[in-house]
């Protein structure tokens, strides 16, 4: 675990998921599908072995849609608005706003179109 993640998730103290500030890139264009998203990302916790599975971070996406093919995850939607569309397998799409919690399997192709920037907390699996 990096000492960064260890600052922002301290036992016994409390960390702003919301108000983290988060370094943005764009979305590489390959995956835009409309407008010009950006996304940002830091870990919380991570597990020992440095592996994917069982992390903890806080994942955030401007305005737009981009292409994604997903990890094994849980995530909680902690702000904005979205819809993802499930193109394989065929699922119907899903609308996220604050609250939304959903499960996403690893390998699962998705469509991501944001109207509000989106920010989710997220436990990879």
């Amino acid at each position: 675990m990096s000492a960064d993640a260890i600052a922002r998730l301290a036992a016994g103290a409390v960390t702003d998921a919301a108000g983290l500030e988060l370094a943005h890139e764009p979305v590489p264009a390959d995956q835009v599908v409309a407008g010009s998203p950006s996304t940002g990302y830091t870990p919380l916790d991570e597990p020992a072995d440095g592996a994917r599975a069982g992390e903890l971070g806080v994942w955030e996406m401007t305005p737009g849609a981009m292409r994604d093919v997903e990890v094994d995850e849980v995530f909680l939607v902690i702000a904005g608005r979205a819809t993802v569309e499930f193109v394989e397998p065929a699922l119907p799409s899903i609308e996220l706003r604050p609250g939304s919690i959903v499960r996403l399997d690893a390998g699962m192709s998705t469509v991501w179109t944001v109207t509000e920037t989106l920010r989710k907390l997220f436990i990879a699996r």
